[in-house]
Parts: structure tokens; C-alpha cells; sequence
């Protein structure tokens, strides 16, 4: 038995010693990391990611900057993205929802470094640092649907205007934190549905009761559903059919309005 809790003492002080950082060897997707500048009525974002993929793996970089009117801010959707061959695994995200069709996406994911492949074990101890990608939809919803082959759907939430503007707000703050102060992703404490849920906790004083469809998200539609964040009449079941927008993403791929095609549903049925 001491034998065992040194060896514990041991990688447990290696562990607790591990710092994050921002100055690694990243993966070529996730080296610019995207900041924030606000005025009273606007934020200016830099580094939105609007990479054009062959593949998964194959992929022309590119970025820009775009100032957008808070004013103007719309409506925010849930993006869900089960992940093939892992049960309950799934990744979240949100986007938001701008007049004249404009949309930018957010999506909370661990930072790779080159050659790193995701691991929920590692994820708990220290392995990869968190960041927030911000990007196009044609970029982060078309990169899973139409590359990854995952099933995508993508939800219309129940937020005023004003707490959805809130709620843009502080995740970019957040994404402007990490910048100059890098945290490690956890699997348990620290994912994408977490902070989803702590910013919209902090929003809106509505905490959502922790469940393990928070900690395996792929059924976290369930959850949202029964609590009426989901803006539909729809049964689940309808609901999953009419936002699953593999079909629309794959025809509608090099459309400019790629981002307002998806959510013309082939389904007649009222939301």
C-alpha cells in the first residue's frame, strides 16, 4: 500500500506541477487563436475562421476580421454533433443569428497541438488546453456535415434578443480571457457543454440540473427539449427529423447563403 501511494504522490505532483499555456506546437486549424474589441454599440472580432476544406485533414487557412452591430443580434441556435462510433459522445456549440443573414458560430473545443487526437481520459488530466473558435457556418457546420459525415442538427433556442446579445458577449469576453490566460480542458468540468451552460446560467439565473446527458451530450437535445429551451411544437423525435441539416449542407455547400439554406426545411411540418 505505500508502495502504491507514492507512485500516486508521485504522478499526482507531476500533474498538479503542469501549466497551460498558449505558446505550443498547435495543429494548423487551431494556432490563431480569435479576439475581441467592443464599442458601445459594436464588437469588432479578429481571426473568424473561414478555412475552404477538400477534407477533414485538407484545408486552405484563412481568416478575417468583421465588426458586427449588437443592435442587430437576432437569435442564437444549439448545434449538436454526435460523434460516429462513440456512445454518448457528442460535440455543442452555438451560433448567432444577425440581421440581413449574417451568422457566426462558436464553438468550444481543446486546442491540439500536431499529431494530437482527442482522448476523454486524457482530457482529465491536464493533456490539452480550451479554446473558442469562432468562425463561419459554412466553416464549423460544414466541416462536420460535410466532411466528418456526422449528423448535424441545428436548434433554434427560446432567448429574448437581449440575453441572447448577453450571452455573445460573454463568450466572447471568455474567448478574450483565454487569450491572455490559457486554461486546460476538463472532461467533466471543463467542455464545450459546460461552459455553454455556465454562460447561460450566468445570463439568465436559470441553471440547468446537472445530468449525465450534460457529461455524454449526444442526447443533451433531450435535456433541452423537456426544459423548453428548444423553439418548437414538435415532439423530439419531429424536432430531431426537422433540424437535421446533412441533406441541405451537402447541396447547398458552395452556396454564399449556405448559412440561411440549411434552415429551409424539405419538411412541411410547422416548427
Amino acid at each position: 500500500m505505500e508502495i502504491i501511494s507514492i507512485v500516486f504522490l508521485f504522478f499526482g505532483a507531476i500533474w498538479a506541477r503542469r501549466k497551460p499555456s498558449n505558446e505550443k506546437n498547435w495543429s494548423l486549424d487551431q494556432k490563431i487563436l480569435p479576439y475581441s474589441k467592443f464599442t458601445k454599440n459594436e464588437v469588432r472580432i479578429f481571426n473568424i475562421r473561414n478555412f475552404k476544406y477538400t477534407n477533414e485533414h485538407d484545408y486552405e487557412k484563412r481568416y478575417y476580421d468583421k465588426t458586427f452591430n449588437l443592435d442587430n443580434i437576432k437569435s442564437v441556435y444549439y448545434i449538436l454533433e454526435p460523434f460516429r462510433g462513440i456512445k454518448g459522445a457528442a460535440h455543442t456549440f452555438l451560433s448567432f443569428e444577425f440581421e440581413n443573414n449574417e451568422f457566426i458560430a462558436i464553438s468550444i473545443e481543446i486546442r491540439k497541438k500536431k499529431g494530437d487526437k482527442f482522448s476523454p481520459i486524457k482530457g482529465m488530466f491536464r493533456k490539452y488546453e480550451i479554446m473558442y473558435v469562432i468562425g463561419d457556418e459554412k466553416d464549423l457546420i460544414g466541416l462536420r456535415a460535410n466532411h466528418r459525415k456526422d449528423f448535424v442538427r441545428v436548434y433554434p433556442l427560446k432567448i429574448s434578443a437581449g440575453k441572447t446579445r448577453a450571452l455573445f458577449l460573454d463568450m466572447l469576453n471568455r474567448a478574450n480571457k483565454l487569450k491572455e490566460k490559457p486554461e486546460f480542458y476538463n472532461t467533466i468540468t471543463n467542455t464545450c457543454l459546460t461552459n455553454i451552460l455556465k454562460h447561460t446560467h450566468k445570463i439568465s439565473g436559470k441553471k440547468i440540473p446537472y445530468s449525465l446527458k450534460i457529461l455524454l451530450p449526444e442526447k443533451s437535445d433531450h435535456l433541452l427539449h423537456k426544459l423548453g429551451f428548444i423553439k418548437t411544437k414538435l415532439s423530439l423525435e419531429k424536432a430531431r427529423q426537422r433540424f437535421l441539416i446533412n441533406k441541405l449542407a451537402k447541396k447547398h455547400a458552395s452556396d454564399p447563403d449556405f448559412s440561411v439554406k440549411i434552415r429551409a426545411s424539405e419538411n412541411t411540418e410547422q416548427i
